[in-house]
């Protein structure tokens, strides 16, 4: 009687090998792509402006502060990144919302390489799978151009989409749609600015020089009353 269970126990334990020998290599590539990642993400929050190089190391959290430097809510951000994680596993929805979390990162990245002079045709760099968005960061950590904010608004200003968070540490953009604190010497509530004094009517001008009566003349010495 052939024993299969050999052929079986063999073929598991090849697969088992596999799995053994491409962990390593696999949980160090993802270790390497997140801190290089991290560091782009870094010098892309020090030419904001951001406070705090901490920032840019933290997983999750370093998106949403990109995020609001792209002009993007980073609770839509958040959303999408959970949604994509959770739903993976499910046949089309799953896929659904990693298009959506693709989509979002594309459109931060697109604000954010405008505010480094960079044109739009860079973020198609993000349809390269794994490296692309990658390659993205790199350019845009390693640009020589400042950081400026006022570039032209948003299309989704107006919507649910746009930043209205202040995040202490993190410069309000321009276009983010979100006020910033009341700080020294602005004016408190009920505060009423003084009127501007009104312009002079018609006809009211004063007289030319001139026209006015002269001032009475003083009696002379001579006629001062005698004791």
């Amino acid at each position: 009687m052939p024993d299969y269970y050999d052929g079986s126990g063999a073929g598991v334990g090849a697969i088992l090998a596999v799995i053994f020998v491409l962990l390593p290599i696999i949980l160090i590539l993802s270790l390497a792509g997140y801190v290089i990642s991290s560091f782009f993400y870094m010098r892309i929050f020090e030419k904001a402006g951001v406070q705090g190089k901490w920032r840019a190391w933290v997983p999750v959290y370093r998106e949403l502060v990109f995020a609001k430097l792209g002009d993007l809510s980073p609770w839509v951000m958040l959303g999408a990144m959970v949604a994509a994680a959770v739903l993976t596993n499910i046949p089309a929805i799953g896929g659904i919302f990693s298009y959506v979390l693709f989509a979002a990162l594309a459109v931060a990245s697109w604000r954010v390489g405008l505010k480094l002079g960079k044109d739009w045709p860079l973020v198609l760099l993000y349809l390269i799978p794994g490296i692309g968005g990658l390659i993205w960061l790199g350019i845009a950590a390693f640009s020589s151009s400042p950081w400026n904010p006022n570039v032209t608004p948003a299309p989704w200003r107006t919507s649910f989409l746009r930043d209205t968070t202040v995040w202490q540490g993190i410069p309000v953009q321009p276009d983010g749609g979100a006020a910033p604190a009341a700080g020294y010497g602005a004016p408190s509530a009920g505060y009423v600015p003084p009127a501007a004094p009104a312009a002079p009517q018609a006809g009211s001008y004063p007289p030319p020089a001139g026209s006015y009566p002269p001032p009475p003349a003083e009696p002379p010495a001579s006629d001062a009353p005698r004791p």
